[in-house]
């Protein structure tokens, strides 16, 4: 083989595994490069113009979001688009999306797969527009982050496929999503209201948009270690959390591998078991005096803790760990590491402890809850009051992190000198050793507010 051919063999290697290597076969065009047949304009009213075989989207002032529509919806594809934004505009596509009647006069809602020129860099995380937030922000996901090139077309790969919705921009996976809240809906290109004058008139620009919705397993791509899975099927493990390592702790429907922290059953009251929701029930605010605190049978050394909350107002509660029951038999909570869970503006605990250290995603008492996945963000990423939020802790030996809905909120060393400074000034200075036992439970707190939680899972390193 001449040094040429091996080139050549080497070039078209290397395209195939970027997937960018052109399989035409069962992809359809989505749009035709010369005008809007098979679409629909939808809530805002931003120009959109056919522009060079390009749909362009201009932003406008004093106008909400808009969206230019398929009229047909779709449920399981695989659409790819070339993308190229101006820096000054955040814009998105829509997937699976819904505009209906009776819900908030049409706003669409529903998957949008971010375009994020800005420097938190979201591009290709998975937001659920004017319905939950955030679902894939890539906040754990710092390759992703590099994929968009400013200034330049991108090429986006999106699959929805059953409850799996996965995306990649220039051939890096972006996000890994599973989620069964919509099966079928429009897809739409997004131009995001605006509220500053440099930013009216900036584009944003979409060619050879096609789609696929049959044979979608000879045209889908592989998964990257890089790229973990959220799964937001409520109390399930999907096969890919399996392989990873991952095990309910709570099981969505008894009270088995739980116990109160005072004794060796389950609380005959305080707590309630009803469709998949584990609830800690109001009784008037008092620190374990209902129910009680409940506690895992087992102990854990080196993990990764997953539970979703969701909190009524004025609520506190919390997830501990490293627990030792021992420490405490008298009136009040188990000891141990807590994931402060709180109303931060209705209960009055906020404004307690020192610079903020009793807030939500706090390690209470100790240190402050802050957005470190966004140096210089302000927004911790609290998805608020009524509404399912994530947190995540992370122990590998004396390393612990807290995030909260993805971001990284804490991180410390458990066995540090800055660590023991910081017990030391607060309540718990009396619990000798406190936070550096070698092993221990897993606590949800009964602090007498009304509190649920969700799909607790844990895997152990």
């Amino acid at each position: 083989m001449g040094k040429k051919q091996f080139t050549i063999i080497i070039f078209i290697l290397a395209f195939v595994f970027n997937g960018f290597a052109q399989d035409d076969k069962g992809w359809e065009q989505l749009f035709n490069g010369k005008d809007f047949t098979g679409f629909k304009q939808l809530n805002g009213e931003a120009e959109y113009k056919v522009e060079n075989g390009e749909m362009v989207g201009i932003s406008k002032l004093n106008t909400p979001n808009s969206f230019m529509a398929t009229e047909k919806t779709y449920s399981d594809f695989i659409l790819e688009v070339e993308v190229k934004v101006h820096p000054l505009l955040n814009s998105g596509i829509q997937i699976r999306s819904l505009s209906n009647a009776d819900y908030r006069d049409g706003r669409v809602h529903g998957y949008q797969v971010e375009i994020d020129p800005s420097g938190r860099a979201y591009s290709g995380g998975i937001y659920d527009e004017a319905r939950r937030g955030w679902l894939y922000n890539l906040g754990r996901n710092q390759k992703g982050r590099t994929a968009l090139k400013q200034g330049e077309w991108n090429k986006y790969h999106i699959e929805c496929i059953g409850n799996n919705i996965r995306t990649w921009i220039n051939g890096i996976q972006c996000a890994n999503l599973i989620d069964d809240m919509t099966a079928e809906g429009f897809i739409a290109f997004q131009v995001h209201g605006i509220g500053r004058e440099e930013q009216a008139g900036t584009t944003v620009r979409w060619k050879n948009i096609r789609i696929k919705t049959k044979d979608l397993a000879s045209s889908s791509w592989e998964n990257q270690p890089y790229c973990e899975v959220f799964n937001l099927v409520p109390n399930t493990i999907s096969t890919e959390e399996k392989r990873a390592g991952w095990r309910l702790l709570w099981d969505g429907k008894s009270s088995a591998g739980w116990r109160s922290a005072k004794s060796d059953k389950f609380p005959e009251k305080g707590w309630e078991m009803k469709e998949g929701i584990l609830t800690v029930l109001e009784s008037g605010g008092g620190e374990s005096e209902n129910g009680g605190d409940i506690v895992t049978i087992d102990k854990f050394s080196s993990f990764e803790l997953q539970v979703d909350f969701k909190i009524t107002e004025g609520a506190n509660s919390g997830i501990k760990y490293f627990v030792d029951p021992e420490l405490n038999k008298g009136s009040g909570s188990a000891i141990g590491l807590e994931f402060q869970v709180l109303d931060d503006k209705a209960h009055p605990d906020a404004k307690m402890g020192v610079n903020g250290n009793r807030t939500v995603g706090s390690l209470y008492d100790l240190i402050t809850a802050e957005n470190l996945s966004i140096p210089g963000s302000k927004n911790k990423g609290f998805g608020g009051i009524g509404k399912w939020n994530h947190a995540r802790v992370v122990v590998k030996g004396d390393h612990v992190e807290h995030w909260l809905n993805n971001n990284l909120v804490v991180t410390f060393d458990r066995n540090s000198q800055m660590f023991r400074a910081l017990v030391a000034y607060s309540k718990y200075r009396k619990w000798e050793n406190f936070g550096q036992i070698p092993e221990g439970h897993i606590l949800l707190q009964d602090h007498g507010n009304t509190v649920h939680f969700r799909s607790v899972k844990i895997r152990e390193f």
